[in-house]
């Protein structure tokens, strides 16, 4: 299943991942820039989110907080963030390794 089935859902997030998803969106003009910048911002969101996770079981640890509600979000969102980094990255290589063979 594609993400730009879910354009009915009012999330930012999965807009702006359908921008990106879908080779039919995108134009011939879309600099390669445009994609590095993508990828770059996604790494840094889920670094976020994983010190977001971070600070959430180190305040738990510490008996700052005894709400494992928001620390159980955190822990969904660095999870659900990571798992889709690391299938962008494979895509990536699988890319890279498909232009490698190429021949000219």
């Amino acid at each position: 299943m594609e993400i730009t089935s879910f354009y009915n859902l009012s999330s930012g997030a999965i807009r702006d991942a359908a921008k990106y998803s879908s080779v039919a969106t995108i134009s011939p003009d879309t600099k390669f820039g445009t994609f590095l910048d993508a990828a770059l911002n996604q790494i840094n969101e889920t670094n976020g989110y994983l010190q977001d996770q971070e600070n959430e079981e180190i305040k738990y640890a510490l008996g700052l907080t005894d709400n494992t509600h928001d620390l159980a979000i955190a822990q969904s969102k660095a999870q659900t963030s990571l798992s889709y980094t690391v299938a962008l990255r494979d895509r990536f290589l699988e890319s890279y390794r498909e232009i490698m063979q190429m021949q000219i």
